[in-house]
């Protein structure tokens, strides 16, 4: 158990490797209730919304959810978010836990719509059921159909009796679901997702798993890839900054910083030896340091040593060959394609 955000979190039940691959194979449980939930309401919210996240909300329909940034006034991250849209006057935002109060009070500060900003972190308990057998277990638990929620969608329905947000998104790169519901219920729907998945092979799931899974599948890390010092053209995440949307903070900058380039932009990266990357370790191009790691690792279920790193463009070209100072010793990389991993569909 480690202290996460200001909460107690487990690392790992039995094992990270074993986690893994519990949930590329067959079904894994994650207690995410850490995460952070901001509702906002009002004849504006849409607004608001738009004004303070990069992604162009006025796109969802009722119903979905999409990856998006909470931006400064300089283009760069708050904090990456989901934006779900409950109705055109109602929308829950899911964020990180440990900058929940901080997000809570940047929307607040920036709130010139008169809209009702909600820091609802203590009304929800989330749990993840991530994996090839997530849509089994949990539909046994409730009369939705699940298998007609698309990804990036979500509902409301009852699982074990307890009314849920139902949402099929999640931070692994399986099909899965995540459940927000009443915390009061938490502990109930946990034993009995954990009893019912026996048979198909369920396994809890803690940090350690969470980020091989989201390294894996080529997901950005709060803190790690992304933070107030970058941009998401600089973090590769161009496909939710919708610049042509209008005006939203940081859109001038991030207009301008569009037209000359980034200086630096992410790219993955996998070892050519044993030896393994890990954050804060120097990128090397020849001799010359060029860039930092920001995740690595192993990822367990292709048995490869890889990673995320900021380097110049052009080095960031699939093929090419770096390296990375490991202690006294340069070890061999290369440049490769993300996301790592790809789930057969």
């Amino acid at each position: 158990m480690v202290d996460f955000g200001g909460w107690d979190m487990p690392v790992e039940y039995s094992g990270i490797l074993a986690e893994h691959e519990a949930v590329r194979t067959r079904v894994g449980l994650f207690d995410v209730s850490h995460m952070g939930e901001i509702e906002i309401r009002g004849p504006r919210a849409l607004d608001l919304v738009q004004h303070v996240t990069c992604n162009d909300v006025s796109k969802l329909s009722i119903g979905q959810a999409h990856y998006s940034g909470l931006m400064t006034p300089k283009g760069t991250f708050v904090d990456d978010l989901l934006v779900h849209k409950f109705s055109d006057t109602h929308y829950f935002l899911c964020v990180n836990a440990s900058n929940q109060d901080k997000d809570y009070a940047h929307i607040r500060e920036n709130n010139k719509f008169g809209a009702e900003v909600e820091n609802a972190g203590e009304r929800y308990a989330q749990l993840a059921i991530q994996g090839p057998r997530a849509l089994e277990l949990l539909q046994k638990f409730t009369k939705t159909q699940l298998a007609s929620i698309k990804y990036y969608w979500f509902t409301r329905g009852d699982v074990d009796g307890v009314h849920c947000i139902i949402a099929r998104t999640g931070y692994t790169g399986e099909d899965g679901f995540e459940i927000y519901f009443a915390p009061e219920f938490a502990e109930k729907i946990w034993d009995h997702l954990m009893d019912a998945g026996k048979p198909l092979g369920i396994m809890a799931c803690g940090l350690g798993a969470r980020n091989t899974l989201r390294l894996e599948a080529g997901m950005a890390l709060y803190g790690h890839e992304i933070d107030d010092t970058t941009t998401p053209w600089e973090a590769n995440l161009g496909w939710i900054c919708k610049v042509d949307k209008g005006p939203f903070l940081g859109r001038e900058t991030l207009l301008r910083q569009q037209g000359i380039g980034v200086a630096r932009i992410l790219a993955g990266f996998e070892m050519e030896s044993k030896l393994i990357a890990r954050d804060g370790y120097t990128v090397l191009e020849g001799e010359r340091g060029v860039g930092t790691v920001t995740s690595g690792g192993p990822a367990p279920f292709l048995k490869k040593n890889i990673g995320f790193a900021y380097v110049p463009p052009g080095v960031n070209k699939p093929g090419t060959k770096i390296g990375i100072a490991v202690r006294a010793q340069t070890a061999p990389a290369k440049i490769v394609t993300t996301p790592f991993y790809k789930r057969k569909k």
